[in-house]
């Protein structure tokens, strides 16, 4: 059934649209592996019967949204279509969380997304996502698709094979072609302590006994 609905899907866009579609995820991991999510997908609609047939194809309608992101592993925070009248785009944002990344595999969703979140040694961890394959087809160019993905990562960067890096930010970005048969996009970082206090707090601290005493010691006098 869903390879049906697929394929029914890219014939919708080989007959309809004439854009490209882009993917937008964005995720904040925790050292638990819990974490937040949110995704962005947008594409061209030329005119008002584009949108309204986009509007009744699966992946812009908010019921069968919600039935693909349902899961005892996470909590949907908020599900939106809409279109945006300025650009001619016809967009969907889900928000959500989740108790642990890897339990995401158990969801009808991310079934094949092969979501790793574990300790490779003493200090070490390792996060992992299975890209999969998606063929287009009917004169379609996979270039024309652009697919994000952002971590943001819960400790200390120590490899990685991501695009772009800024501090314990890592963004993934590809077009369908660069895909190919599949990508793993991976890191492995060192966690930040659940304990560690930043420095400012102690010399935020000093300040207020500081100033306290200050006062103390003038209102004696």
């Amino acid at each position: 059934m869903k390879k049906i609905t697929q394929i029914i899907t890219i014939i919708f866009f080989a007959l309809f649209l004439n854009g490209c579609l882009d993917y937008e995820q964005i995720t904040n991991l925790k050292i638990d592996g819990s974490g937040d999510m949110y995704i962005h997908y947008w594409m061209k609609a030329n005119n008002y019967t584009d949108s309204t047939i986009i509007a009744k194809v699966g992946i812009f309608n908010p019921d069968s949204i919600k039935n693909e992101y349902m899961s005892q592993h996470l909590n949907i925070t908020n599900i939106e279509v809409y279109r945006d009248d300025n650009d001619s785009t016809i967009h969907a944002k889900v928000m959500f969380t989740f108790n642990r990344i890897d339990s995401l595999n158990s969801t009808k969703k991310f079934k094949d997304m092969n979501f790793i979140f574990k300790q490779v040694d003493k200090h070490v961890m390792l996060f992992s996502q299975y890209v999969p394959p998606f063929a287009t087809g009917f004169g379609i160019k996979g270039q024309e698709f652009k697919i994000i993905y952002t971590y943001y990562i819960p400790g200390e960067v120590l490899s990685h094979n991501a695009n772009e890096r800024s501090n314990n930010r890592l963004t993934w970005t590809f077009s369908l072609d660069e895909i190919g048969t599949g990508k793993t996009i991976s890191a492995t970082f060192r966690p930040f302590k659940l304990k560690e206090t930043p420095v400012v707090i102690y010399y935020a601290a000093l300040f207020v006994i500081v100033v306290v005493v200050f006062y103390l010691l003038k209102k004696k006098k």
